[in-house]
């Protein structure tokens, strides 16, 4: 038996014990003394939460698939045992050996959310790691950030030693085996990370060094020494079908998020929807072989027991064998009491035949991402869905069965008008009609039309990154617009509204756009006791509040300053592939409503065609 780091008394005093244990279905156990290098791979957020997210489980594969490495699990403590281990000063530990996370050679943390970024501290506080780089020696982790929000790691930077931008599946190896040779010719942590720093998408923001000018604006940003880049160019996998994937995916003991098996089809999206940051960073698409795809589902649900399957990418409507392996799944699985889930369709006649086949109709609603309620704002964003696709889809939806529809906007988009905002309701209201077009005697009870806002944070590497961003009162005078407007609707007892917090929105807005000057406040917010801050009931806006006052850290600067074409934004030193001319050129094209057509369409010249592969050489295969 493994002796866990919890004793039985604590274990029955806090929720979900099983979040703390290990010893998962498909867990990876390797005695630590035979490895080289031991590997903490955390997502701070509660369990819950990181079970469910599949580049953990891609890493978490592919590093134990390496003889000399073993990766073990790190989640973020939820608040009751948080509390236990301050109190009982237990320091937090690794889920499959129970060991400190402070006895592991590197601690690999993803950044997937900005609104985690203080739990990012409670991991490294809870670990005894000190909080910033520079006062990290030997005995302490290599701290390492990836994901999403990696593409701009300034706010963080000085929690970090290193930044890896891109695709996990392609520099680890390399950087293993500069660490490993450090270590055994007695080198300094400082000579390590400088030659950390000559591994392509290595980032190391300590031999880097901003000047700002007296307003405030980024002047320079340069490297400190000749091992360090001026500029830190993306990672990413050409090869999707060959590339790491793991065939026995860990299963949780408690129900977590994504309770699945998650078939990845492709990375990238061929819309570009100028809001949208995954679709910059992850292009070009890429495609995994749909052969490839039917032996991984086979052997996924094997080697878990999985119910459901489901498949994962930002438009699962443009994977071009995507009819192919939709029948095959639903004639292999769907008899055999096994869900398909089909995420991140464009709703059309074909997707409506398959969801009709996958899913019990009385207990489903569909959902529909219009984004803008008007088509002027859709054109503005490039979204690509017009209103009579939209009200096809619906109609079509409904004679199918269908009788609830789910449709997600976002407010404070740039040149919104009063119009576009009503727009959100007038289209909920047309939607609804479709549905009374049916005969009663046809219609599958009442319909529900459920609109959804959120609130637009401008982020990098999107052609809305110079845009302005609203305020939290912005927001709400937007919100109460629609919502006065969906009580004036005819078919009103059928609409509903829901709208996101603005506060946490105007927070996403500074964490997403800023600079290493708003470390100070993510620590005096953490230190204060911010924590879980993606969770509503944790959040505390009145102690970030105080935070930026004590730090002098001006919140509209970040948010609602106007940004010229020229500014030097913190996060220019990374080449994602995508050009800042090609950003710009979609800003303009933005301003003035014009459409952008999808990549398969006609090449935009967007800058990603020098990597050699996806959808730039699609015609050419």
């Amino acid at each position: 038996m493994r002796k866990l780091a919890l004793s039985d008394e604590i274990l029955l005093s806090i929720q979900q014990p099983a979040r703390y244990i290990g010893g998962e279905i498909n867990s990876v156990c390797k005695d630590p003394s035979s490895v080289d290098v031991r590997f903490a791979m955390c997502f701070p957020d509660v369990y819950d939460i990181g079970m469910s997210h599949l580049g953990i489980q891609i890493l978490y594969d592919m590093l134990n698939k390496m003889p000399d490495v073993y990766c073990e699990r790190v989640y973020s403590p939820w608040t009751d045992l948080d509390a236990i281990m301050r109190e009982k000063h237990i320091p937090l530990f690794a889920i499959e050996s129970q060991d400190p996370v402070k006895d592991f050679d590197i601690l690999g943390i993803t950044l997937q959310y900005e609104m985690c970024y203080t739990n990012i501290l409670q991991i490294l506080d809870l670990s005894g790691i000190p909080l910033h780089g520079s006062d990290r020696t030997w005995d302490d982790p290599i701290v390492i950030g990836g994901g999403p929000c990696a593409y701009n790691p300034e706010p963080i930077a000085e929690f970090f030693d290193l930044f890896y931008i891109g695709e996990g599946e392609t520099a680890y190896r390399q950087l293993i085996d500069i660490y490993k040779d450090s270590r055994k010719n007695g080198e300094s942590r400082e000579t390590f990370l400088k030659r950390a720093a000559g591994v392509p998408g290595i980032y190391v923001p300590s031999l880097y060094e901003p000047e700002y000018h007296e307003d405030g604006t980024l002047k320079a940003f340069r490297p400190t020494c000749p091992e360090a880049p001026e500029k830190v160019v993306k990672q990413l996998v050409l090869d999707m079908t060959e590339a790491v994937y793991p065939e026995k995916p860990l299963v949780p003991f408690i129900k977590v998020t994504q309770d699945r098996v998650v078939l990845e089809i492709m990375r990238g999206c061929i819309r570009g929807c100028r809001f949208c940051q995954a679709g910059m960073i992850y292009r070009p698409v890429r495609e995994k072989n749909v052969e490839r795809l039917k032996d991984l589902a086979y052997k996924m649900l094997k080697n878990t027991g999985h119910e459901e399957i489901s498949l994962s990418s930002l438009s699962s409507s443009d994977y071009r064998s995507l009819e192919e392996l939709v029948r095959f799944l639903i004639e292999e699985f769907h008899g055999k009491g096994v869900n398909v889930s089909l995420p991140s369709l464009r709703i059309d006649a074909f997707s409506l035949d398959v969801m009709s086949k996958v899913q019990d109709v009385k207990k489903s609603s569909l959902t529909f991402a219009p984004e803008a309620g008007s088509q002027r704002l859709r054109d503005v964003i490039n979204k690509g869905l017009t209103e009579e696709e939209i009200l096809q889809g619906a109609a079509d939806a409904f004679k199918g069965g269908w009788n609830r529809v789910k449709l997600y906007f976002m407010l404070g988009l740039p040149t919104e008008t009063v119009e576009d905002m009503e727009g959100i309701a007038l289209l909920s209201e047309k939607i609804a009609e479709e549905y009374y077009e049916i005969p009663k005697d046809q219609r599958n009870g009442k319909v529900q039309v459920v609109a959804s806002t959120s609130f637009f944070v401008p982020k990098p590497f999107t052609p809305f990154q110079w845009a302005r961003m609203s305020t939290k009162e912005e927001f709400l005078d937007k919100a109460r617009v629609v919502n006065r407007k969906m009580k004036e609707m005819l078919n009103h007892r059928s609409l509903k509204y829901n709208w996101h917090e603005a506060d946490v929105t105007v927070l996403e807005g500074v964490l997403a756009r800023g600079d290493r000057r708003v470390a100070a406040v993510i620590e005096e917010a953490y230190r204060n006791g911010a924590l879980y801050d993606a969770w509503s009931e944790s959040f505390r806006n009145d102690i970030w509040m105080k935070a930026f006052e004590t730090c002098g850290v001006d919140i509209d600067f970040y948010t609602t300053r106007e940004r010229s074409l020229d500014e030097l934004f913190p996060w220019d030193f990374i080449d994602t592939g995508v050009s800042k001319e090609f950003l710009k050129r979609e800003w303009n094209s933005a301003v003035n409503g014009t459409v952008t057509p999808n990549c398969r369409e006609r090449c935009s010249g967007c800058g990603v065609r020098r990597f050699g592969g996806g959808v730039c050489f699609e015609d050419q295969d």
